[in-house]
């Protein structure tokens, strides 16, 4: 399999992108360009390197050295605040609403602080970040009295709020039911269908497989496959990190 080049149409660009904490290298060399419009997937074993990723991506996590180029601008240094604002969105593999708020503050805030936006104009995003999430039913209730699916569906929401042109999903889909699952992979697939650019690391591999077309396997760092889900799933090194073998 071989990756894909960068292009001028590359929504992201990441060459070289390289994280150490102190002695121990999380990412040993990333080169990754993803197109506008594309829904990539990132498998790999625990420790691959992959939350790392996208918080270097968007800028939670500084870069020990490589570039992160989104729409044409190097981001490198940029702030995670800025980096939201030039059209990043992000939902983190944890949930931690703003328990003491409702629904809605909570989708404000991500317009508010995200997208920079104010009085209307957030009141505005935050109920179609809601209504795009399928939260807006619960717009009212209290934050901290949803349970595990409405804490990943508010995550989403609030990222969502934040106008973003990428969208990195951190296993939002880890510790659902199957039919929770279903539920979510519906909405992430609809979103996609309406042009967001998506970057979804998750376990749950067929909820992967359901949304995108492009599938990357990071282990010890590096990128190990590139391509098609089907063909990554089935590449004899992928079975070798990621599955212990074989299928």
């Amino acid at each position: 399999m071989t990756p894909p080049t960068a292009t001028a149409e590359a929504l992201l660009e990441v060459d070289g992108l390289a994280k150490s904490y102190g002695a121990l290298d999380v990412l040993t060399g990333v080169d990754l360009a993803v197109p506008a419009g594309q829904a990539l997937g990132i498998v790999g074993p625990n420790g691959a390197g992959k939350s790392t990723l996208l918080s270097v991506i968007n800028g939670t996590e500084r870069a020990t050295r490589g570039v992160v180029r989104f729409a044409g601008r190097d981001v490198t240094s940029v702030s995670p605040a800025d980096r939201a604002r030039a059209g990043m969105g992000r939902t983190f593999q944890i949930p931690r609403p703003f328990t003491h708020l409702t629904v809605f503050e909570n989708a404000l805030a991500g317009a508010s602080y995200g997208a920079g936006l104010h009085g209307h104009a957030a009141d505005m995003r935050a109920l179609e970040a809601l209504e795009m999430a399928d939260m807006l039913d619960v717009a009212n209730a209290p934050a901290g009295s949803l349970p595990l699916l409405g804490r990943k569906r508010l995550e989403l929401a609030r990222a969502l709020a934040t106008e973003p042109r990428l969208l990195l999903l951190d296993e939002i889909a880890g510790g659902l039911t199957e039919a929770e699952c279903d539920s979510l992979i519906a909405t992430i697939r609809q979103l996609h269908g309406e042009g967001i650019t998506i970057i979804w690391i998750e376990h749950v591999v067929k909820a992967l497989t359901a949304v995108v077309e492009r599938l990357v396997c990071l282990a010890t760092g590096v990128i190990v496959a590139d391509g098609p889900p089907d063909e990554v799933m089935r590449s004899a090194e992928v079975q070798r990190v990621y599955l212990g073998g074989g299928l």
